[in-house]
C-alpha cells in the first residue's frame, strides 16, 4: 500500500476514535448518575440518591423519582463551577476539532494542497488533545472528591459513590487523547517539515588576470578554474625582463 493510502486510513481510524470519545463525553452532561448512594436495608423502603452537575435526585423502590435543580447559581461552590466550565469547554473543543479534522483529512479533499491538509489535521489533533485532557481533569477531579469524602471518617454528611457517568467520561477522554495524539503526531511530521530545503550558500570565486589560479573563500569544496586571459603565440614566446643592477655616481650624468 502507498504511504498516502496508509495515512488516509490512519486518519479515518483516529477520527472515528475521537468522534466516539466526544460523543461519550457529551453524553455525560445529561446523565444523572455522577454520584449515587443507597439508603435503607429493607427492599420496600430502599431509597436511592443521585446527582450530577445540574441537580439532585431521589428515587424509591417503586420507581418514582423526584429531581430538584440547584436553587442558586451564585451560591454553588467553586468546585462545581470549575467542573461545569471544564466539561463544557471539553465539548466545545471536541466539536471544533472534528470540524478541523474533517477539512484536513486526505479522503475529504477540502483543505487544498497536501501540505495545507496536513497542517489543518495537525491543528485538529491538538484540539482533540486539549478536549481530552479537559475532560480527564473533570472526571478525575470529581472522582477524587467523591473518594476522599467516602473514606474520610470525619465526614459526617451523607456519603456517595462514583456514578456511571464518571466512568463513561474516563473512557471518552482516553479515546480523545489517544486519537488526538496519533493524529497530531503523524500529520505533524508531514505538515511541519520545511517545504523547501535551504541549500548552503556557495562562496564566490574570483581569479586574477595574470594567473589561472582560482582563489576561493574558506569552507568551499568546489573550485572553478578560470581561463587564461592572455595567451601567447604557438611557439610559446617568452618575454624576459632583465634588471640592471649597478652603482652610479653623480658625475656620470654630468
Amino acid at each position: 500500500m502507498k504511504h498516502r493510502t496508509v495515512m488516509m486510513y490512519m486518519e479515518i481510524g483516529c477520527f472515528v476514535s475521537c468522534l466516539a470519545g466526544w460523543i461519550l463525553v457529551s453524553s455525560t452532561l445529561a446523565i444523572e448518575y455522577w454520584t449515587w448512594s443507597e439508603v435503607g436495608s429493607v427492599v420496600l423502603t430502599t431509597g436511592n440518591y443521585f446527582s450530577n452537575l445540574w441537580k439532585d435526585c431521589v428515587s424509591d423502590s417503586t420507581g418514582v423519582s423526584d429531581c430538584k435543580e440547584y436553587p442558586s447559581m451564585l451560591g454553588l461552590p467553586v468546585f462545581l463551577h470549575s467542573v461545569r466550565a471544564l466539561s463544557i469547554c471539553s465539548v466545545i473543543l471536541g466539536f471544533f476539532a472534528g470540524v478541523l479534522t474533517l477539512i484536513g483529512m486526505k479522503c475529504t479533499k477540502i483543505g487544498g494542497s497536501e501540505l495545507a491538509n496536513a497542517r489543518v489535521t495537525f491543528a485538529g489533533g491538538i484540539t482533540y488533545l486539549a478536549s481530552g485532557f479537559a475532560g480527564l481533569i473533570v472526571y478525575s477531579w470529581w472522582g477524587n472528591k467523591v473518594r476522599s469524602e467516602f473514606v474520610d471518617p470525619n465526614f459526617k454528611a451523607q456519603k456517595f459513590e462514583i456514578g456511571a457517568a464518571v466512568f463513561i467520561g474516563w473512557g471518552g477522554s482516553i479515546l480523545l487523547i489517544t486519537g488526538g495524539f496519533v493524529l497530531s503526531f503523524f500529520s505533524g511530521k508531514e505538515g511541519l517539515r520545511s517545504t523547501s530545503k535551504k541549500r548552503p550558500r556557495r562562496p564566490n570565486s574570483y581569479a586574477t588576470a595574470r594567473t589561472r589560479r582560482t582563489y576561493m573563500m574558506p569552507n568551499s569544496s568546489r573550485v572553478t578554474p578560470m581561463p587564461q586571459l592572455v595567451q601567447g603565440s604557438r611557439g610559446g614566446r617568452k618575454i624576459r625582463t632583465t634588471r640592471t643592477t649597478g652603482t652610479y655616481s653623480r658625475d656620470d650624468f654630468v
